[in-house]
């Protein structure tokens, strides 16, 4: 398709055409579409010297970027924060409750409105005995809604691309396909929240825990298998990921003092998670740019978004690495007044600055893989990098060598450094001709072909 008809004249040009520097429009008197054809002509402007092309297609990076992250990022903010306060309140009645709130609360995030009208209704009650088990039932719905959370990010890739293709009309029909299949995949999941009870015994929970928990708790039709494939692997690519984090918790709460284990390590979690939400509205802007522009047949800008995106959040984080290691007695006062918690939050906090600065890479990462179609590679390494040797090597470490928390945040991070160096070598040698062609092909075979149309 020649997507040349669908911009600026200024874009009719050879992409090789020399231009001068103040030819180029800005971004903000362009449209999107515009800017990314201007990003384009910049990064294959070969008489251009190479650092002003450097500075001039950074500069128009940076416009992008800003426009897709800011919102994102204020967003997912003020969504976290419902999920935070849960736990500073939860800390003002005890360490108890913090440690209860804590198993409840961690991998929520924006689904925390739930946790916060149970945190109410049992307080009121003053019944010591469906604190944690409404709670564990909130966790649960969590996970579960992660799976429909996951399907739903195929749309990501597909209307990112079809949007950079200008293939309008698909939008509406990528979502529509989107909306048949979450739908569709609530029904095994309420069967599920029926058999809670018994799968979370299974599990080792306690019954009365266990009890407390157990709650109820035609063109778009077309192409369903292919796009149910990409939504699967969407969604093990996203739960793999965040119940990496959850089974921590889970395997904290295991140990020979749970409370100050659940309470120490629920602090680091929270204040990871709040810092965490700036590299998530970074993926969704990642994501969102990447599937443009291959869409649009801009492998350079593709590229180039690539680096841009995982230096700027590695630099944000790296400075937030910094104040948790600058401010590591201070920080569990926010929550908790426990000198013992205290104690336990500063030792953790050199695991917590590593992970941050992890977390400030492969979510980018990850919305690089959204943004590409890579969902089905993501999800194998996940499950190899978490699963077969991240989560045992924590197990080995914090239960047979008896290092408690410190012990299984080390293998998480040992899990979570392993899959970052993989999803690294795997970007930077991705050949960015091939991915625009297999866009222009995914595109093709998934577009609803137009009928002639009668005058009437």
């Amino acid at each position: 398709m020649d997507h040349q008809n669908h911009h600026s004249t200024d874009v009719h040009q050879p992409l090789l055409s020399p231009k001068s520097p103040a030819s180029y429009p800005t971004t903000s008197s362009a449209g999107h579409h515009q800017a990314s054809d201007q990003l384009e002509c910049v990064l294959s402007d070969t008489q251009l010297p190479q650092l002003k092309r450097l500075q001039l297609a950074t500069m128009i990076e940076f416009k992008l970027l800003f426009y897709l992250a800011a919102p994102a990022i204020v967003v997912y903010k003020i969504n976290y924060l419902m999920s935070m306060s849960t736990q500073i309140f939860a800390g003002q009645f005890g360490n108890l409750q913090l440690a209860a709130a804590s198993l409840g609360n961690t991998g929520i995030q924006s689904f925390t409105y739930g946790v916060m009208v149970l945190l109410e209704r049992d307080w009121r009650r003053s019944n010591g005995g469906t604190l944690s088990g409404d709670l564990l039932s909130c966790w649960i719905l969590a996970g579960l809604s992660l799976v429909q959370l996951g399907m739903g990010s195929a749309v990501e890739t597909l209307c990112g691309q079809a949007y950079g293709a200008s293939e309008y009309k698909m939008l509406g029909v990528y979502l529509q396909r989107s909306t048949i299949l979450l739908m569709l995949t609530g029904i095994p999941i309420t069967f599920l929240y029926i058999f809670s009870k018994p799968i979370l015994i299974l599990l080792g929970e306690s019954s009365s825990i266990a009890s407390a928990a157990a709650m109820f708790t035609l063109e778009a039709f077309s192409g369903l298998y292919q796009f149910l494939k990409l939504s699967v692997s969407s969604a093990v690519m996203l739960c793999l990921e965040i119940w990496y984090f959850q089974i921590l918790v889970l395997l904290a709460g295991l140990l020979k003092n749970p409370q100050l284990s659940l309470d120490s390590l629920s602090i680091c979690l929270t204040i990871y998670g709040w810092v965490f939400m700036i590299s998530v509205g970074l993926n969704a802007a990642a994501s969102v740019r990447l599937s443009n522009e291959l869409g649009a047949g801009h492998q350079k800008s593709a590229a180039f978004t690539v680096v841009v995106v995982n230096l700027v959040s590695l630099v944000i984080t790296l400075i937030l690495a910094a104040v948790v290691l600058a401010l590591p007695d201070v920080i569990s006062y926010a929550f908790t007044g426990g000198e013992a918690e205290a104690q336990a939050v500063s030792e953790l906090s050199p695991l917590l600055a590593i992970t941050i600065v992890l977390n400030g890479v492969q979510p980018i990462l990850s919305g690089v893989a959204v943004g590409c179609g890579w969902q089905t590679f993501v999800a194998y390494v996940n499950v190899g990098c978490y699963y077969i040797v991240g989560i045992p090597l924590g197990v080995l470490v914090g239960f047979q060598y008896n290092f408690g928390t410190k012990g299984i945040w080390t293998g998480v991070i040992g899990g979570t450094t392993m899959q970052t160096i993989i999803l690294l070598w795997v970007t930077f040698r991705t050949d960015w001709n091939k991915e625009v062609e297999q866009a222009m092909k995914r595109l093709a075979k998934w577009k609803v072909k137009e009928e002639p149309q009668g005058e009437e």
